[in-house]
């Protein structure tokens, strides 16, 4: 769990913690979580690896407010046998242990010179097994990756573009 003190530049408009601020957080959290499992910048640079990122849902419960001190807990959702999928569970809680927030996403390690997804390396992947894992943990497969998938030939972008603008008037 890392602690994170809330900076006038992480704030939006209404005064209270910015989407973006929350991601990269979550970002920042992610990274020191696997730095304390023994993937760091430099091993993933060693290893011309990349974190491809397929989704981030974010859901907020309450706002977090200038004056908040947040904690933001991390732990492995979901992954791949080969290690080339994961998924991450990130919990902000304030101060007093009231959760904030929860934010799920899902990726993939890719090469960064094939440009492709990749197995994760040996030495690190027996260190993500020994990572700490939410209750709901599963092992991936590429199916669990394509759940969403949009088929560019099915869209009308007419009656995208007529759902965009109901209700407005101009």
């Amino acid at each position: 769990m890392i602690q994170v003190d809330i900076r006038w530049s992480d704030l939006d408009a209404n005064r209270h913690l910015a989407n973006s601020s929350f991601l990269n957080f979550m970002s920042h959290a992610r990274l020191k979580f696997m730095k304390k499992y023994h993937l760091d910048q430099r091993d993933m640079v060693r290893h011309n690896l990349g974190p491809v990122l397929f989704y981030e849902h974010v859901y907020y419960f309450k706002e977090v407010l200038p004056d908040d001190r947040i904690f933001i807990d991390v732990e492995l959702k979901g992954m791949s046998k080969n290690g080339s999928f994961f998924q991450f569970e990130h919990n902000i809680y304030d101060q007093n242990g009231e959760n904030k927030a929860r934010c799920n996403l899902m990726g993939a390690w890719i090469d960064l010179k094939k440009r492709k997804i990749t197995a994760l390396p040996e030495e690190f992947l027996h260190h993500f097994h020994e990572m700490e894992k939410s209750e709901d943990f599963k092992m991936l497969t590429r199916e669990d990756t394509r759940k969403h998938v949009v088929n560019p030939e099915n869209i009308d972008p007419e009656a995208i573009r007529k759902k965009l603008y109901e209700g407005y008037t101009f």
